[in-house]
């Protein structure tokens, strides 16, 4: 293929970042009309179709088939584990790091998927761990 799927992930998470860190501009006088939030909403969807399926594509090339279920549930892990620290925890940091604005949490999730695609950069696509 001509890109991989590390590569349409990183795009697409950078992307994601782009929509959500637009919508935070509202915090310093932005203000968007019913159609001036299309782009930042698109651009998130590009990222949400990416985080959906991405991930376990990029994983997939790189399991034996006969362990495949056992490293998709490990990885289900990575999932969870951080949805639950932000249910226990982004609460009281929105309170009182944000001063309980919503924008702001939004403005956090755009600089969120920007460091998840800088992050991104060290996974190691399948046909490149093989030759090494």
């Amino acid at each position: 293929t001509k890109f991989s799927a590390k590569a349409i992930h990183i795009a697409c998470l950078t992307i994601g970042g782009i929509g959500l860190s637009s919508l935070g501009l509202t915090l310093f006088g932005v203000e968007f009309t019913k159609t001036g939030l299309i782009f930042p909403m698109v651009c998130i969807g590009i990222a949400w179709s990416s985080i959906l399926s991405m991930p376990y594509a990029m994983l997939s090339n790189a399991l034996p088939a006969e362990k495949m279920g056992f490293y998709m549930g490990v990885f289900n892990f990575f999932i969870v584990i951080p949805q639950i620290c932000v249910n226990l925890f982004f609460g009281p940091f929105m309170k009182h790091v944000l001063g309980s604005s919503a924008i702001a949490a939004v403005g956090v999730g755009g600089i969120s998927l920007f460091i998840a695609a800088a992050f991104t950069l060290w996974v190691r696509d399948h046909k490149t761990a093989a030759r090494e």
